[in-house]
């Protein structure tokens, strides 16, 4: 980008700010520690999805050494449906580091927070300019769309030197004194007007200065080499229910949701006499079973294409290498996946 190509669209930006801001619960209160968890959150994740999750977690953990010091099953509790798990790991690792290496105290630093586990320069930046006002830009998916409209960039934003040089593009015009609202006034614009797809040019401040309006582009941008297609995964997910407790299973530890909790599954989609023998291979002998609608999931780059089997019986068994959970016991202990809740909530609904 040229020297100050993009120097005009601060002020016009920052004054549309804040007359247009969404109320957030991460703005409203602002302190590092609540920056830190709403970033870490709002990573790959829309703000409606976040908003439900935001306050029980500081509700449960309100400070950085709470966090360091919680119990792993009780921080995957509290993101549990939020998905990407191993964002709230790398929370608490980073939690742990500012405890021990940090006294307690979030960095104040740019170079520092790159440091901590789960940050990168998108949240580095975030955290420095919305936290402590340093002049760092904060690049994520949002702010490359509106700047490849405004400059009518044809460049592919999965390219590395391109994010670099818009990072750079910005840190030229970060207005002194107002990082923190600047960084956020672009992901707003990106968020709420200048949309994937359908940009809203007519309600856009900066509409009178984007090249890509101009020229009747805008729609088409940002350039972005085309992601691989998803792994289809077939799967057969069986609710096994005894004397009213359903079972569970604890996922390993590394790999595709990790160390939460699950319900037994078969790789393909079993037939009633393969679940029957499936069932039988684990000890079981339900009095009921009957099959329950397909349904999916999809993961970044991989799809969970399921079928289920419901089996219920009397007698509880514990020789069989599940764990028998009670649905208080799932709601308030067990942190479970999004990906099974369709087949959940077939033992969890009081129907």
């Amino acid at each position: 980008m040229q020297k100050n190509a993009l120097q005009p669209i601060a002020s016009p930006l920052l004054r549309w700010y804040e007359a247009n801001a969404r109320r957030l619960p991460w703005r409203e209160f602002p302190s590092p520690y609540r920056t830190l968890v709403s970033e870490f959150m709002l990573q790959q994740t829309r703000v409606e999805a976040v908003l439900p999750y935001y306050g029980r977690f500081l509700e449960a953990l309100p400070d950085i050494r709470a966090l360091a010091e919680a119990d792993e099953q009780v921080l995957l509790k509290l993101w549990e449906g939020l998905g990407y798990y191993g964002r709230a790991r790398n929370l608490q690792k980073a939690a742990r580091m500012v405890t021990e290496d940090f006294g307690g105290e979030i960095p104040a630093s740019y170079e520092a927070l790159l440091r901590l586990p789960g940050i990168g320069p998108y949240t580095a930046g975030a955290i420095a300019s919305i936290a402590f006002g340093l002049p760092h830009p904060a690049v994520d998916g949002n702010v490359l769309r509106v700047l490849s409209r405004i400059k009518a960039s044809k460049k592919d934003v999965g390219n590395s030197s391109v994010r670099r040089a818009m990072e750079q593009g910005i840190q030229k015009i970060i207005p002194e004194g107002r990082a923190g609202d600047f960084n956020q006034a672009l992901m707003e614009l990106g968020a709420t007007v200048c949309l994937p797809g359908e940009p809203k040019c007519g309600a856009c401040p900066l509409a009178y200065l984007c090249k890509g309006y101009e020229k009747g582009v805008a729609a088409s941008l940002p350039v972005k080499q085309k992601k691989p297609e998803r792994k289809a995964v077939e799967k057969t997910i069986f609710v096994l229910i005894a004397d009213g407790r359903l079972a569970l299973l604890r996922r390993p530890e590394g790999g595709l949701l990790a160390g939460l909790w699950g319900l037994p599954s078969a790789e393909g989609f079993l037939t009633p006499k393969e679940a029957k023998e499936k069932i039988a291979h684990w000890g079981l002998s339900p009095a009921e079973i009957r099959p329950l609608p397909p349904t999916k999931h999809i993961f970044t780059h991989m799809e969970w294409r399921m079928t289920g089997i419901l089996a219920q019986w009397n007698t509880l068994s514990k020789d069989c290498g599940f764990t028998w959970a009670s649905k208080k016991e799932i709601k308030n202990g067990y942190p479970l996946p999004s990906a099974y809740r369709s087949y959940l909530n077939h033992f969890l609904s009081d129907r």
